[in-house]
């Protein structure tokens, strides 16, 4: 069987973030988030000037309280005074357990995030708190997104659904609801996961629901945690790609544990896969399912866009044919090179499990240590006993925002507990606290060999 290619993008409202229109009728924005602390405001600007350069829509910083809210108003002052095309770039306030700190950017920033499972518990608060939000955004102009993570659902939802898609899906929706009542149209809805597959199902099962109650937000698409190289890089086409497919997708986020620059061009790539009518998927990509096995043809020399065009193709057509085999041909690369591809798409589809797999997010101003260099060191040494053990799953986090919460089906976890301090997990049991971080790789791997 012979799938047909072609792409159809969901019809949304159209919702405006300063100079930035976000919706079906405007382009797929791409966007990133700083992973400096926003406090430190020469090096904001300067990261933000680079992925500003790199293509970044929007850039977004972490907002912990008043002293950040300062600082960000700072860094736009710095970037209007830079010029274009500095000046015209939306900022957002990322805000996380402090409702009234949310109140304060939205007077600040194009935009505000914030997280339904940690913003309020009990429902009268929740009304009157974002109700009065969506107050002071309306006299600023200011938009919102409502971001709902898979690790960080409320008390209240965890008991009513589990931590589930539909759990997730009304923790959305219940805000959602009363910005609709209170006629508050400039909103973006995210659902992410770090677990690929949920992570689609959510996303398709809010939009269902939308359309049910007659709404049509945008959407921001991104897989949480990704990690780095090119295993964040396949995981993140897998599901953003799976549903571009669908047409779902107003803006994108590639979370990668690298510097937020490095996540735009894989972003746009994706974009331009499924959106740009001239994309090669339309003219060189041939895809067939044949023997319970999905065939990805494509010539492409270039191994990047291979790993990236191959991967976002692939990953929903092996959920929605229940396939567990791959076939990639290609001319260029060797044959060995091409299964490999084949079982990592595989592998970030949660369809088999081939090799230890690393959930790690890309870091913001929450991180308290060297989140890059800690990725980059765990991997070494679990490099070095590949094969010695069977695979496993370890989360590298940088604070405990979505640590906890998204590793809940990790092995082990390396969660920042404070300043140059780690807690380690097995599953989700806290194992150890505070342990200096020079001595918590170490510390992990004799856990890990401990429970062998």
């Amino acid at each position: 069987m012979h799938i047909c290619l072609k792409y159809d993008r969901r019809k949304t409202t159209l919702s405006q973030i300063g100079a930035l229109s976000i919706g079906s009728e405007s382009p797929i924005r791409v966007q990133t988030m700083a992973n400096v602390s926003t406090n430190e405001i020469e090096q904001a600007v300067a990261q933000a000037k680079r992925c500003i350069d790199a293509g970044a829509e929007l850039v977004r910083f972490t907002t912990q309280g008043a002293r950040e809210v300062e600082s960000i108003r700072q860094i736009r002052e710095e970037l209007h005074v830079a010029g274009e095309p500095y000046a015209a770039v939306p900022l957002v306030a990322d805000v996380h357990f402090r409702a009234e700190v949310a109140d304060l950017a939205a007077a600040v920033v194009e935009k505000v995030r914030v997280n339904p499972g940690n913003y309020a518990n009990d429902p009268k608060v929740i009304d009157e708190r974002f109700s009065h939000l969506l107050h002071i955004c309306r006299e600023h102009g200011t938009g919102l997104r409502i971001g709902v993570n898979h690790g960080s659902l409320s008390a209240r939802m965890v008991e009513q659904y589990g931590d589930t898609p539909r759990g997730m899906v009304e923790s959305c929706m219940e805000f959602l609801r009363i910005a609709v009542r209170e006629q508050f149209k400039d909103i973006v809805l995210s659902i992410k996961a770090s677990n690929t597959r949920i992570m689609v199902e959510t996303v398709r099962l809010l939009v269902q629901t939308m359309d049910q109650e007659g709404m049509a937000f945008p959407i921001h698409l991104g897989v949480t945690e990704a990690g780095e190289g090119e295993d964040g890089r396949i995981k993140s086409a897998v599901g953003i790609g799976a549903l571009l497919a669908d047409g779902i997708g107003d803006t994108v986020r590639v979370s990668l544990s690298e510097e937020p620059e490095a996540e735009i061009p894989v972003a746009q790539a994706l974009v331009r896969y499924f959106a740009d009518p001239k994309s090669p998927r339309y003219t060189d990509v041939s895809v067939d399912i044949e023997d319970d096995m999905v065939r990805y043809t494509y010539p492409t020399a270039d191994w990047s866009e291979l790993q990236l065009n191959a991967a976002a193709e692939c990953g929903r057509l092996l959920w929605e044919y229940r396939i567990e085999k791959i076939e990639i041909v290609n001319p260029h690369f060797e044959k060995t090179a091409l299964e490999q591809l084949g079982k990592d798409i595989l592998q970030a589809a949660r369809v088999k499990i081939y090799k230890t797999e690393f959930t790690s997010c890309p870091g913001c101003g929450r991180t308290m240590f060297d989140l890059q260099k800690t990725v980059g060191q765990i991997k070494v040494v679990f490099r070095e006993r590949e094969g010695a053990i069977a695979p496993l799953k370890i989360a590298i986090m940088g604070c405990i925002v979505n640590g906890p919460g998204e590793m809940a089906d990790a092995d082990f976890g390396y969660v920042g507990a404070g300043k140059d301090r780690i807690s380690l997990y097995k599953g989700k049991e806290c194992i150890a606290k505070n342990i200096p971080q020079e001595e918590a790789v170490a510390r992990l791997l004799e856990l890990i060999q401990k429970n062998e």
